[in-house]
């Protein structure tokens, strides 16, 4: 009887930790996806990717507003606009359907780059329906 019990025991254990394993990989995809698709194609020296929505009126666990600094050589030559369109492209590109609403770009070259430079965080939201 108690070596059943351990079995079963034991079953629920491994599926549950495969469960909360599976469940790590699939954590915020969307954020996960514009990280790669940034990695891949810029190369960076150096990449923040920060999940903002919990400042705005959205269901907890959204991935609809994001802050991004991109260091890269490959913004030499290019000026601001082509810059942030660069980034607009890989990450519509990367998300394929998937929706973001607010996508704020920071997108310097390594000779911009201070390393002591700090993402400020954006205000709060005050619109939508949360007013």
């Amino acid at each position: 009887m108690l070596a059943g019990f351990c079995r079963k025991q034991l079953s629920l254990f491994n599926r549950s930790t495969f469960h909360v394993l599976r469940m790590s990989t699939a954590e915020n995809p969307i954020e996960n996806a514009i990280r790669a698709g940034l990695t891949k194609e810029l190369a960076p020296v150096h990449l923040e990717v920060v999940n903002e929505s919990y400042m705005h009126n959205v269901p907890k666990g959204s991935e609809t507003h994001f802050k991004v600094l991109v260091v890269s050589p490959q913004f030499e030559g290019l000026p601001l606009i082509k810059r942030h369109r660069l980034v607009n492209d890989i990450v519509k590109t990367q998300l394929a359907g998937d929706f973001v609403h607010a996508l704020s770009i920071v997108a310097k070259t390594p000779q911009q780059w201070d390393e002591a430079y700090k993402l400020e965080p954006s205000p709060n939201c005050k619109g939508g329906f949360g007013k």
